[in-house]
């Protein structure tokens, strides 16, 4: 991020923050060429805002000095509450990559975790990697698809106070995977999102045929999402951990990488490194006794 006037910095470590840390943030901000303007809590121990004018590099210098605190700068101009959120899935709203986990039931979970993990840093294609993936999982029965969902699908903390605060002042809330709709259409309907797209995986006479159905959702088709919502993007808050969600971060008002390979990290506005989702409620301005009851 380069330099910038009118900045809002939002500093989150729960339980963990005192007067103290504002002092710090004000004295990093300054070093950078900035002029702190006050700072407030969101909530005291918590989280607390600075709002401060001009600086450079901040991200970083922030980031180095607050090593186990997570760090959200973003425009004081723009609408702090955003009114869409467009999310990945795996590894973002769950704890896992539902790919790797059904390649466990084959045998395969190294070979594709492989696979995943360098789509994810983006050394390979990503439709490739896809196709690559799938095909090494058919002949899966279709039942082992609910089987895994059930035994190893977990939600991410914070997932459904975020969304359901969100939705609750308004926004559109959308859930865009590389993943699977056999993943996404009941993720999406417990953690509460409006709507959600993802890949289709084929099947004939009850088994996995190894292949998905065209188009293939991938980077463009979120970033598609985000700026087809018939919202103003910059209302827009993005998040997601891989190289395939860059584009939508990059297109969003407020893109967040969250516990982010690399390039999403170096790509987004900033970088949810130690905290769950909930900082993403931080980020907006909101107390605790503001989320919604989950």
């Amino acid at each position: 991020m380069g330099r910038d006037s009118d900045m809002l910095v939002t500093l989150v470590a729960e339980g963990r923050l005192s007067a103290a840390d504002a002092a710090l943030a004000s004295d990093v901000v300054r070093t950078q060429g900035g002029e702190p303007q006050g700072w407030d809590w969101i909530d005291a121990g918590d989280a607390l805002d600075l709002r401060m004018a001009g600086g450079q590099g901040l991200r970083g210098a922030l980031e180095a000095a607050f090593p186990a605190v997570d760090v959200v700068l973003q425009s004081a101009a723009a609408g702090r509450r955003r009114m869409l959120l467009v999310a990945d899935m795996d590894s973002t709203m769950i704890q896992c990559e539902c790919i790797d986990e059904l390649a466990d039931y084959a045998g395969l979970k190294p070979q594709v975790a492989a696979i995943t993990e360098a789509a994810m840093l983006g050394q390979l294609d990503f439709a490739e990697a896809l196709r690559a993936r799938v095909a090494l999982l058919a002949g899966m029965p279709v039942e082992t698809l609910e089987e895994c969902r059930r035994e190893r699908v977990r939600l991410m903390p914070g997932a459904a106070a975020l969304v359901r605060t969100m939705r609750g002042w308004g926004a559109r809330t959308l859930l865009v995977s590389g993943g699977f709709t056999a993943f996404t259409a009941p993720v999406a309907a417990e953690i509460g999102f409006a709507s959600q797209q993802a890949n289709v995986l084929l099947v004939e006479d009850g088994r996995l045929t190894g292949t998905v159905a065209a188009p293939i959702v991938d980077a463009a088709t979120k970033r598609a999402a985000l700026l087809g919502a018939g919202i103003d993007p910059a209302l827009a808050l993005a998040v997601g951990d891989g190289a395939n969600d860059i584009p939508m971060i990059e297109a969003a008002g407020l893109g967040i990488a969250y516990h982010a390979k690399p390039r999403a990290a170096a790509a987004a506005d900033s970088a949810v490194r130690f905290g769950d989702l909930t900082v993403l409620l931080r980020a907006q301005g909101l107390s605790r006794a503001e989320w919604a009851a989950c």
